[in-house]
């Protein structure tokens, strides 16, 4: 209901992920944020993989089309799933890069803040929701 009245987004991404508890398990939150910061989009997993990071490179092209440049940290299967989507589409700029995802990392602490004292979701479900 909410994505048909989100803004666009920018065509530099930055992507991360943290982890957070669920139901007292702890489960992986990938995230891309533009430029700006503005959120394009999450996938919550239960592994940390290159289908995870497949999944969400195909969700957020799905509805924000693709992006010109993607940083990101120095996951190898972060950087799998890019270089297969780029076999078989236009190609998309990796940059491996430190210090450019900074943006994302530090969003990581307001998830922290908000899920820290309520001691995590207490189902998935309600996590997964935008």
């Amino acid at each position: 209901m909410a994505r048909k009245h989100k803004r666009p987004v920018g065509g530099i991404w930055r992507m991360d992920e943290t982890y957070i508890k669920v139901k007292g398990i702890w489960k992986y939150l990938y995230r891309a944020v533009d430029k700006q910061g503005k959120t394009v989009d999450f996938v919550l997993t239960a592994k940390r993989d290159m289908a995870a990071a497949r999944r969400l490179f195909d969700k957020a092209m799905t509805a924000n089309g693709a992006p010109d440049k993607v940083a990101m940290g120095k996951s190898g299967a972060n950087k799998a799933a890019i270089d297969e989507i780029n076999a078989g589409r236009a190609v998309i700029t990796v940059r491996q890069v430190k210090y450019l995802n900074n943006i994302v990392e530090q969003d990581h602490r307001a998830i922290k803040r908000v899920t820290r004292p309520i001691l995590g979701f207490k189902s998935f479900r309600m996590e997964s929701r935008p």
